[in-house]
């Protein structure tokens, strides 16, 4: 109960001081940087390289690929059918393609599984959604937009990325079966579990809600996509198909579930990708989904 009372508080901490007139307004820069550059390569570096690793770690590490490539096919199939233009396209597939699986997403799962399901959430989000994000993110993002695909500026992006490298670094670790000094844990547990406060502070501060927007049906039709058709699809694709109900799994299926991901909104926006929309499906996204969050948790634990 205390972690979901520090999740609300820093949220709705967020949402008021937008209102606060002397408060930075771009101070959630700050709080991104320092949650993407210390606290997630911290917490990978504690937690991967006690991970014991086995052939149901691809259900969380394919959660990502999997949804994103579905939106892809999805809304190119609707844009060709509707006659979309290729920007409204391209915003859809990214925003719905993507999760918030990390600043929502290891917040949630660490109230409701505690530190055992922040491995399986790890899994989900740095070889998943991070990757994911850095790659086929900007392909389509450069596709859609007037930009040229630039092979060379993805793989930089993605090799120079610290997250990237701690990972990377984590799973040798993981593989020669090394992992630190007790105390030096115990810093990496600290500094990452300043992640829930950061993380929801910047959340709150970068929420905003446009009543006036003309994308309402496209808005709509991609939190439709983001936060019951994806969960639904990996729930009869591991559960009702492979039969598969474990921790893992469970953790890997709310995951699947969270709000459209800040970072791909901010993707989409740099590149001129309906940038109201992008913005309106975090806006929007993130609250609704402590409703769907609720129903999926329910879904998987009593069916």
């Amino acid at each position: 109960m205390s972690n979901f009372i520090l999740i609300f508080g820093f949220l709705l901490l967020g949402i008021v001081l937008q209102n606060v007139k002397r408060f930075p307004k771009n101070i959630y820069k700050t709080l991104n940087w320092i949650v993407i550059h210390i606290c997630l390569p911290a917490l990978a570096l504690y937690h991967i390289p006690k991970i014991k690793w086995s052939i149901d770690l691809l259900f969380p590490i394919s959660i990502a690929w999997i949804g994103f490539i579905v939106s892809y096919l999805l809304f190119t199939i609707l844009g060709r059918k509707f006659g979309w233009s290729k920007k409204l396209t391209g915003c859809l597939i990214i925003t719905a393609g993507l999760g918030n699986t990390s600043f929502l997403g290891f917040p949630i799962i660490e109230a409701l599984y505690g530190q055992e399901g922040m491995k399986t959430a790890i899994l989900v989000d740095q070889p998943g959604s991070f990757v994911v994000l850095s790659t086929l993110g900007i392909l389509v993002a450069t596709l859609y937009s007037k930009e040229s695909p630039n092979g060379f500026h993805i793989a930089k992006k993605i090799i120079f990325f610290p997250p990237f490298i701690t990972f990377i670094l984590a799973c040798v670790m993981n593989v020669l079966n090394f992992d630190f000094h007790q105390y030096v844990e115990f810093v990496l547990q600290k500094i990452g579990s300043t992640m829930t406060p950061l993380a929801m502070l910047s959340v709150g501060l970068q929420l905003h809600f446009d009543s006036k927007s003309q994308h309402w049906r496209f808005l709509g039709l991609g939190l439709l996509y983001k936060l019951v058709l994806t969960p639904a699809m990996f729930y009869l694709l591991y559960v009702v198909i492979f039969h598969q109900h474990t921790k893992i799994v469970e953790v890997a299926i709310m995951e699947s579930a969270m709000a459209p991901m800040i970072m791909a909104s901010i993707l989409a926006s740099s590149y001129g990708l309906k940038s109201r929309l992008s913005s309106m499906m975090v806006g929007y996204g993130i609250p609704i989904s402590f409703i769907t969050l609720m129903f999926w948790y329910f879904v998987l634990n009593h069916i």
